[in-house]
């Protein structure tokens, strides 16, 4: 899904990308300000303005993360540590995304939801963690249902439709189902 969204979007993120390496902007500084924004959209959706913190995540956030390794490929300042602190921050955001969901349910008092949250952040890192130890192990593990741009697709959706409760519901079960598959795939090729 990925690739696919990467050579699609090219007429748009090229320009753009050109613009931020003129202005000589470092590829790190996009995906630390991607951060932050996940981190005042994920206290937005807990202070109970979700659409407003699905707006600012999928405006403002999605784009800079989609930004930053553009930006280092293109200048040429493409590092270990940059593609480290990329995927590292990519966690901690998602994270602040759905510890602000579930400071909404807790508040509404629904605990349901709030258990339903933690199993779809769970099933949200075991599936980057899948893929980063198979590839460890020198075993490629892109499949599945359910990638980074998937759960993220349907956070923007979710969240800006205000349909918390829903959302978190079909993340978790996607995300888990996911991170089986690529169990199932390593166990396969490894």
């Amino acid at each position: 899904m990925e690739t696919w969204a990467r050579r699609n979007t090219r007429f748009i993120v090229d320009p753009v990308v050109s613009a931020l390496a003129g202005a000589g902007i470092p590829p790190n500084v996009l995906t630390v300000t991607g951060f932050v924004l996940n981190v005042v959209a994920g206290v937005l959706i807990g202070l109970g303005f979700v659409a407003v913190g699905g707006l600012v995540m999928t405006f403002t956030a999605m784009p800079l993360d989609a930004l930053d390794g553009a930006l280092a490929r293109a200048t040429n300042r493409e590092s270990k540590f940059g593609a480290f602190l990329d995927s590292v921050l990519d966690r901690f955001a998602e994270a602040a995304l759905l510890i602000g969901l579930a400071i909404l349910f807790l508040q509404r008092g629904d605990l349901i939801s709030v258990i339903v949250t933690f199993a779809a952040m769970v099933g949200s890192f075991m599936v980057s963690y899948t893929r980063a130890r198979a590839e460890g192990l020198g075993v490629e593990c892109k499949v599945g249902l359910f990638s980074r741009l998937g759960r993220f697709l349907l956070l923007a959706i979710g969240l800006i439709l205000n349909l918390p409760v829903i959302t978190v519901w079909l993340l978790a079960i996607l995300s888990l189902l996911t991170a089986l598959q690529r169990m199932v795939h390593v166990y396969r090729n490894a």
